[in-house]
């Protein structure tokens, strides 16, 4: 048997957290759709930046567009878009299925020099939308305050949306609100519901990987309070992970969402990311196997999907240890943890984290720009 086929029969979505030409071209994304129940990606600034800036897959396309007088960015753009384009090819058996569950997207990410301009990012939203000209592709909008009208307004637009950079649950209830009062704004305007995806992307090692040695430190002094900060290490990340999920239960109820569902309208599905594991201490499969629910997606990098296929147990855990998490989330200011001022804390970290390799990705393609339009002016 084959883990993460199994993984599907409980109703959980796996997503693959990369994309590069490589994999759309020698055939390894196919087989892992058909092999091995894939039923979505995720890209991000990061991922490009290590696809186009290391190899020399997109070269011969730079070269030719900047011989076209494209700038490093125009170009950028245009390699990212054909690249979802391909995937989104791929994966579109699977979102014209009539199993599709709300899969079959490739997700693409607004600029992340657009994380606080609301205006900015519904143009571009707009624009990526055009250009990919895909029914499955999912744009990608930040949670940051400026990104929550985009995202309302993508929404009502019609357009699918992958909202990233999800660390906290009260910033989660506005990404779920921004969502429903984006489809209520598109059903006022008598346009139809049922074409309409959307996730909201949390992010989890990382809230660990910040917290974590804050509570070793507290545990290493002793004492009644270094005991308690010491059972909460590790649990920050899962724990808010199962209260997300219990919002959303609550959220996508009652007459509200009611109203919206007898319109066609689909929830907006909890999206694990960030499940790599970052800490050598842990299991390389926490943030995979103690998150499997129904009506769930996680988004894996390839080498967590292939330790999972090698070894995963798969089995519905995301609503076992409710209480422990609670508990979890309750103590975290006994030991003087302040969960919201570390969530954005994670947010402003985690836009940077994006800015960062956006740009050396631009300066990388400039590099090969620059040499092409040298060589072509040494050949005229």
């Amino acid at each position: 048997m084959n883990p993460l086929v199994d993984i599907r029969r409980l109703d959980q979505s796996l997503w693959l957290d990369f994309i590069s030409r490589k994999v759309l071209t020698n055939g390894e994304l196919k087989k892992r759709i058909d092999e091995d129940a894939l039923r979505g990606v995720t890209s991000n600034p990061a991922i490009f930046e290590k696809a186009i800036g290391g190899s020399a897959d997109y070269d011969d396309t730079i070269a030719a567009q900047a011989r076209q007088g494209k700038s490093a960015e125009e170009i950028y753009v245009g390699l990212a878009v054909a690249d979802v384009q391909a995937a989104c090819d791929l994966f579109r058996p699977l979102y014209d299925s009539h199993d599709n569950s709300s899969d079959g997207y490739v997700s693409l990410e607004v600029s992340p020099k657009l994380a606080h301009d609301t205006a900015g990012t519904i143009a571009e939203g707009r624009q990526l939308w055009k250009d990919v000209s895909r029914p499955n592709v999912m744009i990608k909008v930040p949670a940051t305050l400026e990104g929550l009208p985009a995202i309302r307004q993508l929404i009502s637009e019609g357009i699918n949306v992958n909202v990233t950079l999800i660390f906290g649950l009260d910033r989660y209830k506005a990404v779920a609100e921004a969502f429903i009062s984006g489809l209520e704004d598109r059903a006022k305007a008598g346009q139809s519901l049922a074409s309409i995806d959307s996730v909201a992307s949390f992010f989890l090692s990382r809230i660990d990987v910040l917290i974590d040695p804050q509570l070793e430190k507290m545990a290493a002094e002793g004492g009644e309070k270094g005991q308690l900060a010491q059972s909460l290490v590790g649990e920050v990340a899962l724990a808010s992970a199962k209260e997300a999920y219990q919002l959303y239960k609550g959220i996508f109820a009652g007459a509200r969402w009611e109203a919206l569902a007898v319109k066609g309208a689909h929830t907006q599905r909890l999206l694990w990311a960030s499940t790599g594991n970052k800490n050598p201490k842990y299991d390389d499969l926490k943030y995979v196997e103690n998150l499997i629910g129904p009506k769930t997606v996680n988004t894996i990098p390839v080498e967590t999907m292939d330790i999972f296929k090698q070894k995963g147990h798969p089995a519905d855990r995301l609503e076992q240890g409710l209480a422990k998490a609670q508990q979890v989330l309750r103590d975290l200011p006994k030991v003087g943890i302040d969960l919201d001022a570390q969530t954005a804390q994670l947010e402003k970290e985690g836009v940077q984290k994006f800015i960062e390799p956006f740009g050396k990705l631009i300066d990388s393609v400039e590099k090969k720009r620059q040499a092409a339009v040298a060589a072509a002016k040494q050949s005229a």
